[in-house]
């Protein structure tokens, strides 16, 4: 239930995050997020429950970037790249590799 209070919240904010370019994840497991910060491509993540934040990293399509974040942190429930957010069908592809 926290994931998707935390999901909607993220939705919900997403005109404000396109406007900056925002990166981040919803973490489809908690228990998944790192401790501490994590670099993954250059990006600095860091993780507060299910909700990840990433500052900075390598220019890269979305769905690229989403699977080398599931590869080192499991699933995620959304995904947003410096302002552009995958789509489910997106989302179902980079959860699979």
């Amino acid at each position: 239930m926290r994931a998707l209070l935390i999901a909607a919240a993220l939705f919900a904010a997403a005109p404000a995050a396109a406007q900056t370019n925002a990166t981040s994840a919803v973490l489809a497991d908690a228990a998944r997020a790192p401790a501490g910060r994590t670099i993954i491509d250059g990006a600095a993540w860091r993780c507060e429950g299910s909700a990840c934040m990433a500052t900075g990293g390598a220019n890269q399509p979305a769905p690229r970037a989403c699977r080398r974040v599931v590869a080192r942190f499991g699933q995620v429930t959304a995904f947003t790249y410096k302002g552009v957010a995958l789509s489910a069908e997106q989302l179902a592809v980079c959860n699979a590799a």
